[in-house]
């Protein structure tokens, strides 16, 4: 009878054992990426050395559709692994496992699973699905040694639990993911260790893998604090950010990181605010006339978003960006500020008669809707969402009853933001919402796409 008690004992205490192993070896993820019709990504960081074989299986009947594997290198520093899964059927759910082999180990074990669906062809076959997804900026985790003195400057993670129960499509998330330090910002090695760092907390683990996930940068997670286009490293940094981010695209011919992406009916203009930016310091005007030299996106980024602009059809065309580009009251960094780059655009959009234009924004540590009245045009507007669990920066002096901001949209605590975009063909409606760390909705506010319409 003790040695048949002992049995289970052991099968459980091998089975932990395993467990213990392949999470050893699995630094963090897995993560959803870019999800398309019949593509995806998947994202997992790997201990260096250690082999992934990523094995995807229909949900409907358990057959194995696609199988791969990746060993990384035992000299690497750190060994994130995006998996292109190609040849999948659309709109179809598929389950997945990432096996991991650790270095000297010839058995692998599970480390990680999860579910993803490819996007449905809708496309001259019915109207738009109705979506909604979630977005937010300023993601700071604590690490005291690193950290500056006092009060910690990061608060409660719990938030991104909440945003896992989410049943959105996607997650955008609008710059400062992560925060580089001191430490960190004067070396390649330490760029790397800050993202490979907070990209392991395990608070992050089950929301990953919830929806797909798509960022651009701002300065903290580009460089030093307003860092611009002269800091030393941003190359290195631009290898940190798409090896850590699984985005369909990163600029072009091997600068900057700014794309285009589509969901359902809408389009999304991923911007790249540091890589060609000028110093927030350079006079924005010289001799009464907007400074040419003083741009954000450069000329490069912005004629590819006019560009982008004109081809798209969509209702809805969120221009993504990490500073605010419509606040008059700022006392910090705004498109304004650059008006050579900020009248350009807005010239554009007038003569091109471009619809439908929302810019999405971070950095501000709160959240609020900016309205932008344009003469005969309708008007522009800015949703700023922030902090996920960095400080709250309060408005203060005159942007504290700043008369473009929307009424009842200034959050000044912790929150993400939830966009449902809903409607007929034709009377599509935006539906913002500001949602607190507990799942409740702190400021909300809504548009049509007739109003963001010229007459």
């Amino acid at each position: 009878m003790v040695r048949f008690r002992l049995f289970p004992s052991i099968f459980a205490f091998l089975l932990l054992f395993l467990i213990n192993a392949a999470q050893a070896q699995l630094v963090s993820g897995p993560m959803l990426g870019h999800t398309e019709l019949r593509t995806a990504k998947i994202w997992v960081e790997l201990v260096p050395g250690s082999t992934a074989t990523l094995v995807v299986k229909s949900t409907k009947d358990g057959k194995e559709v696609f199988k791969t594997s990746e060993t990384t290198g035992k000299s690497s520093w750190y060994a994130p692994v995006t998996f292109d899964v190609v040849g999948l059927d659309m709109n179809t759910s598929y389950d997945y496992e990432v096996l991991v082999t650790g270095v000297g180990e010839k058995k692998p074990v599970v480390a990680g699973k999860g579910t993803f669906t490819t996007s449905e062809l809708w496309q001259w076959r019915k109207p738009a699905p109705d979506f909604s997804f979630l977005a937010g900026s300023c993601a700071y985790f604590n690490e005291p040694q690193y950290d500056r003195p006092g009060k910690p400057y990061g608060g409660d993670s719990s938030i991104f639990e909440t945003m896992a129960k989410e049943k959105a499509g996607f997650m955008l998330w609008l710059g400062d993911n992560w925060y580089l330090r001191e430490p960190d910002y004067f070396s390649k090695w330490g760029i790397w260790y800050r993202a490979h760092r907070d990209r392991s907390m395990p608070i992050l683990k089950d929301f990953l893998k919830a929806m797909p996930q798509y960022a651009i940068w701002d300065d903290h997670d580009y460089g030093s604090n307003d860092a611009d286009k002269s800091f030393s490293l941003k190359e290195e940094s631009r290898k940190v950010f798409t090896n850590y981010w699984a985005n369909a695209a990163y600029g072009f011919n091997g600068e900057g990181i700014y794309s285009r992406m589509s969901q359902n009916d809408c389009d999304f203009f991923l911007m790249d605010d540091r890589t060609y930016r000028s110093s927030d310091d350079m006079t924005p005007t010289v001799y009464g006339k907007p400074n040419p030299n003083k741009r954000m996106w450069g000329p490069t980024q912005m004629e590819w978003l006019k560009n982008a602009l004109l081809n798209s059809k969509a209702p809805f065309k969120f221009i993504v960006t990490g500073s605010q580009t419509l606040n008059p009251a700022s006392p910090f960094d705004c498109l304004q500020d650059y008006p050579v780059e900020f009248e350009e655009l807005m010239a554009f959009l007038d003569a091109e008669n471009i619809s439908g234009v929302v810019f999405l924004t971070g950095d501000r540590h709160h959240s609020e809707v900016i309205k932008y009245a344009r003469k005969d045009k309708y008007p522009l507007f800015d949703i700023t969402s922030s902090p996920l669990t960095s400080g709250i920066g309060r408005v203060f002096g005159t942007e504290k009853d700043n008369p473009a901001r929307i009424a009842n949209t200034l959050v000044e605590a912790q929150n993400y933001t939830r966009i449902t975009i809903s409607g007929k063909t034709g009377e599509r409606i935006m539906k913002v919402e500001f949602v607190s760390i507990k799942g409740e909705v702190m400021g909300t506010w809504s548009i049509s796409e007739k109003e963001l319409k010229n007459k």
